[in-house]
């Protein structure tokens, strides 16, 4: 069995004083790729930002390959190892491709340099030709692959996926899930938040489900896909 490389362990997370999160828990082992299955603002979101640092968590405990990275700083968090796709992919308009990637290269938590720009551009060749051009002048999709290039340019441990498919194009849709196939195909350990079952059916390993802050479902996505109970009181599938 792998090791567990991300843990999270009942993390209750508010905004103000509204609680979004409520004893949330989840783990990923080395190499496996999690669906993080639910409506839209179930708390998916707000997982992977408590995850990554970008929001605090109130209670409970984020460990990441063993390490207590609870209440670390988010800048810290990223150089331990986490790598974080966000919904709204927050690239820099104004900067190129290529400087919106030098820009978030950085060493891996031991060091390791796995993926050099020429790499990302050999993973992303929708980005090569475009490796001039504005950040603002992409399309979605293209804005899509850039995030995941850039995340990748930081050598994570486990990356933060979080809606990646949302608002692209049928045809971008198919490319972000080869591309996510690819980089769970190298042994990259992925968690992968999304609304839509059907995407991750072919890319999951294991699925939670989260409902109103609380996770209702854990299993493998065989199963989740086998409980039409589940399915249609969460997914609306």
């Amino acid at each position: 069995m792998s090791e567990t490389i991300l843990t999270v362990e009942n993390i209750n997370v508010f905004y103000g004083s509204s609680q979004a999160l409520f004893g949330a828990s989840l783990s990923v082992p080395a190499g496996e790729t999690l669906a993080l299955l639910g409506r839209n603002g179930a708390g998916k979101s707000t997982t992977m930002k408590a995850i990554a640092g970008v929001i605090p968590t109130r209670d409970g405990k984020v460990s990441l390959m063993g390490k207590n990275i609870t209440g670390v700083p988010a800048f810290k968090i990223a150089r331990s190892g986490i790598g974080y796709v966000p919904e709204d992919r927050q690239i820099f308009p104004t900067l190129s491709v290529q400087d919106n990637l030098i820009i978030a290269h950085k060493l891996g938590p031991n060091g390791e340099d796995l993926w050099p720009i020429e790499r990302v551009y050999d993973m992303l060749p929708l980005l090569a030709p475009l490796k001039d051009r504005m950040g603002g002048q992409l399309s979605g999709g293209e804005q899509q692959m850039l995030t995941v290039g850039r995340s990748l340019m930081g050598n994570p441990s486990v990356l933060l996926l979080d809606e990646p498919s949302e608002g692209l194009a049928p045809i971008m849709v198919e490319k972000i899930g080869t591309l996510i196939e690819t980089l769970k195909s190298l042994g990259n350990t992925i968690v992968l938040a999304e609304q839509n079952l059907h995407f991750c059916l072919g890319l999951a390993d294991r699925a939670v489900v989260i409902d109103k802050g609380v996770d209702v479902f854990h299993g493998t996505i065989a199963e989740l896909n086998a409980d039409d109970d589940v399915k249609q009181r969460y997914l609306s599938v």
